[in-house]
């Protein structure tokens, strides 16, 4: 029996891959993904704290924007006294609608990747014509704010067509965090050349834990705080990349924000030990060290 498959990359269990260290002979790569999300308002989608009311949904929409308003904010203040670099994955609404956030992470010289124009809209709907706008018109964006063309992509709810991959590297991208099947970086095959699949959190990731299996602040805490120490055991055997996404209007509420400030402690004093960097210099040694396969 053949099932259909994407083509995409290959199967190769963990154990039987090309060793390396990470740069200053580091095992293990530990990167914050801060997710900044602008919604349209009265037009649905979005995670909800509440019961979804018609439209306008006063309630889950005013939560969400919490994020933008105070839990950045917050969020920014805790990375500044532990020392902590970011890769910032803004929708492209975002340098309209809040340009001092968006000003306050060039200071700091985080990363920024694209992360579509707004979550109130998924590409797996788009056409490829539109698909291929909507992303460029993303890169422009981020380019003329930040200097430089961003480098990776997460699409807004993780959505893809069949030919994402392939829009992404026409579109100058080198490195994707949609797909979460593995703790190393994985080369990825598409019609125009490689693209790097960066491992990016969906275990350790606030709105599938918090939001949709309901874990509790201090349990989330406990989750980041439990995969850095196991991933920095196993990290002897494989070198490999820890990604922690979060959402500022979700870890920004101020009972969530002090139990993630106890497991960003935890992490932050063993930097000696990890490389504490962004998902795009993680992207940036993979290639150096493991160069994409022949085509």
């Amino acid at each position: 029996m053949s099932l259909p498959t994407h083509g995409r990359y290959d199967y190769t269990p963990i154990t039987q891959r090309p060793d390396f260290d990470w740069p200053g002979n580091k095992r293990l790569a530990v990167y914050l993904g801060v997710n900044h999300e602008h919604f349209a308002f009265g037009a649905g989608k979005g995670a909800q704290i509440g019961n979804a009311e018609p439209e306008p949904d006063v309630l889950n929409y005013a939560w969400r924007d919490y994020g933008n308003r105070v839990g950045a904010w917050r969020l920014i203040d805790l990375l500044d006294d532990l020392n902590l670099p970011a890769t910032v994955l803004p929708n492209s609404e975002m340098y309209d609608y809040a340009p001092a956030l968006m000003a306050a992470h060039a200071v700091r010289g985080d990363e920024v990747a694209g992360h579509g124009r707004t979550n109130s809209e998924s590409q797996s709907g788009m056409s490829e014509a539109e698909e291929a706008a909507m992303i460029a018109h993303c890169s422009d964006v981020i380019t003329a704010h930040a200097g430089q063309q961003p480098k990776g992509w997460l699409s807004p709810w993780i959505a893809e067509t069949e030919v994402t991959p392939d829009l992404l590297v026409e579109a100058g991208y080198s490195y994707t965090m949609n797909w979460c099947m593995d703790d190393q970086p994985v080369w990825m095959r598409t019609r125009s050349g490689p693209l790097l699949s960066l491992p990016y959190g969906q275990e350790i990731n606030d709105i599938p834990a918090i939001v949709g299996r309901k874990t509790g602040a201090a349990e989330f805490a406990d989750m980041i705080i439990d995969n850095f120490d196991e991933l920095l055991d196993q990290s002897v055997a494989q070198p490999l990349v820890f990604g922690i996404a979060l959402h500022p209007y979700i870890v920004g509420q101020p009972f969530r924000l002090r139990q993630l400030r106890r497991a960003l402690n935890h992490i932050a004093q063993r930097r000696d030990d990890i490389w504490i960097t962004t998902a795009g210099q993680i992207a940036q040694a993979y290639a150096a060290r493991i160069p994409p396969p022949v085509s």
